[in-house]
Formats: C-alpha cells, sequence, structure tokens
C-alpha cells in the first residue's frame, strides 16, 4: 500500500514538474495564465453563473492543454531530430494550429459571456 502511495507521489511530482517546466519556459503559456487570471478577475466582478464559470474554466483547460501538448511535441521532435526536416516542420506547425484554434475558442467564448455583460455597465 505504501509503494502505491509513493508511486503515485513521484507521478504527481512528475506532473507539477511539467507543468512549471511549461510555466518557466513557454511565454505563451505564461500569457494564457495571465489571460486566465484576468478572466477569473473579470467573472468575479460581473457574477457570472455558475453554468459560466464551468465553460470558462473548462475553456482555460483547453487551452492550457493544448499549450501543454504544442510544448511536448516540439520536445520531442526536437529530441528525434535537430536537423531541419519537412516531416519535423509539419508536426510543430500543426501542434502550433491547435494551440492557436483552441485561443481563438477561448476568444469566442469569452466575447459570447463577457460583452453582454460590459454594455450592461
Amino acid at each position: 500500500m505504501l509503494t502505491r502511495i509513493r508511486r503515485h507521489t513521484v507521478s504527481f511530482k512528475h506532473a507539477v514538474d511539467g507543468i512549471w517546466h511549461t510555466l518557466r519556459t513557454q511565454p505563451n503559456f505564461r500569457f494564457h495564465t495571465i489571460a486566465a487570471i484576468s478572466v477569473i478577475l473579470a467573472g468575479i466582478y460581473f457574477e457570472i453563473s455558475y453554468f459560466e464559470w464551468l465553460v470558462v474554466l473548462f475553456t482555460f483547460n483547453m487551452v492550457f492543454v493544448a499549450e501543454m501538448v504544442n510544448t511536448s511535441i516540439e520536445a520531442m521532435v526536437d529530441l528525434i531530430s535537430l536537423e531541419r526536416r519537412q516531416d519535423a516542420k509539419v508536426a510543430k506547425d500543426v501542434s502550433a494550429g491547435m494551440v492557436l484554434v483552441s485561443a481563438l475558442s477561448a476568444i469566442a467564448i469569452g466575447v459570447y459571456i463577457f460583452l453582454p455583460k460590459f454594455f450592461l455597465l
């Protein structure tokens, strides 16, 4: 039993290390973090509904996960080959596109939730 707990603790530590690595090394992840904090503050100010909070939190998660997957793909591509290759470029471009799509979706969701509230000020 103690061994299982220890294994889970080690796995959790590795996961936290991955998050910190992404936060330290990826400027876009830091930007998304600041944006998320700003949206949380706006959500508190505008007293968004429970459902809107769920949507906002899910949206943050979508963007953060996309950014971390992108970071992982870029690291793996660099590990496999440091030379310039078209297939490596495609992998990196597609993963960056994934982040862009999720970020644009987050913006659209944010506009949908918050724009009407701004007009009520």
